[in-house]
């Protein structure tokens, strides 16, 4: 390490591992490398395939990879994991950053902490519990946030939830930035529209990532046939891995009659297949029925699209009401369907774009650099 600069040690998931924690962890280091000498270990095994039997891993493309990454920690293994953090606390880092979003990591990361107590700590909390809970999730979690020095969180939801666990947790609550790392090649709409054999005229709502029931695709397919009445030559796009029945849905749209305005793309979507669905959509729906915060709407506003989200967890801080998108009650099928037809019929789009630029330094890394900055260095 750089014995001119201060050390960070960051512990997350980066390429190839797959998802928007990796994504996030990737551009965070980024963004710290700027003033910081920054040391990035990952995992050598994420999770055992017992509990996540899908591919983890995605090698096609390398616009995340962080150099010199090591790939220490195998987080079902102590005596790795006690190793691990020796080596750690022989860097002699100013501070260590962990990202934090499931109690799976729980024992790993108490271990780690036990080593590295005279070492500041600092964990981003994705989620403080996690979105499926299940029994002894609180207690997991409990068991390495009380032994945090501080803590990002990016909603209201997981402020309120850490303070359940330390009612005087040092914390900063800011926005989750931007991922337009995912702008690989600029593609316009037209270019995007000719790759997916999307018409010009057409106007396309994405539905985006991974299918699970807490994210209330359901309630989009019910509104669609609505806003087909209202514009004939609207389709939904669901692009991502269904994680359940993939048929209930697909009955759905049948029962709903709406098969000829709905386009599926099942399966995990590679980095660099992202940009042409978002670079040809005219807006991004996210039905949630809970949530802490969505990385989905900050990929939106990385290709300055409006979002159409519910009031639940973070999405209505970042989702400004009338200005970025809308913001709709959560299982409201009626408010839904509404907020879509008016964004077409008012022709929003055009204002939602230039306000989404508007507000781009609140999304930014630089801004996240200095809430890291003010927890650490108080």
């Amino acid at each position: 390490m750089d014995k001119g600069r201060k050390k960070i040690v960051m512990i997350g998931p980066v390429y190839p591992y797959k998802g928007g924690i990796a994504h996030y962890t990737s551009l965070m280091y980024r963004a710290l490398s700027c003033k910081y000498d920054v040391r990035m270990i990952s995992y050598s095994m994420q999770y055992p395939k017992i509990l996540f039997k899908k591919e983890q891993r995605d090698y096609d493309n390398k616009t995340f990879q962080i150099p010199d990454t090591k790939y220490w920690i195998n987080t079902a293994n102590p005596f790795n994991i006690l190793s691990v953090a020796r080596k750690i606390r022989k860097m002699k880092p100013d501070l260590v950053i962990f990202q934090w979003w499931h109690p799976y990591f729980a024992p790993c990361y108490w271990i780690m902490e036990k080593v590295l107590a005279h070492t500041k700590k600092l964990f981003v909390c994705h989620n403080v519990f996690p979105h499926e809970r299940f029994p002894m999730d609180r207690r997991l979690a409990s068991m390495v946030l009380k032994n945090g020095n501080c803590f990002i969180v990016q909603s209201k939801q997981d402020e309120a939830d850490l303070l359940t666990i330390r009612r005087d947790a040092p914390h900063a609550r800011t926005v989750h930035p931007t991922y337009n790392a995912f702008r690989l090649e600029g593609i316009s709409r037209a270019t995007a529209r000719e790759r997916l054999g999307i018409g010009a005229k057409e106007k396309v709502l994405l539905f985006f990532g991974f299918v699970r029931e807490y994210k209330g695709l359901k309630h989009m397919i019910h509104a669609l046939p609505e806003i087909v009445s209202a514009q004939p030559d609207v389709k939904l796009y669901i692009v991502g891995d269904f994680d359940g029945d993939k048929e209930h849905y697909l009955e759905m749209i049948r029962e709903e009659g709406m098969e000829s305005h709905v386009v599926i793309q099942d399966g995990y979507i590679p980095d660099r297949e992202v940009e042409k669905y978002f670079a040809a959509s005219d807006l991004v729906v996210l039905p949630y029925e809970s949530a802490t915060q969505s990385g989905i709407v900050q990929i939106a506003y990385g290709f300055e699209l409006p979002v159409v989200a519910t009031a639940v967890g973070g999405l209505p801080e970042v989702v400004l009401d009338g200005v970025t998108g809308y913001v709709v009650p959560p299982q409201d099928d009626s408010a839904l369907t509404k907020a879509v037809i008016r964004f077409f019929a008012e022709d929003r789009a055009e204002e939602f774009h230039e306000n989404v630029i508007r507000e781009a330094d609140r999304y930014s890394w630089e801004h996240m650099v200095e809430v890291i900055e003010g927890l650490w260095q108080k």
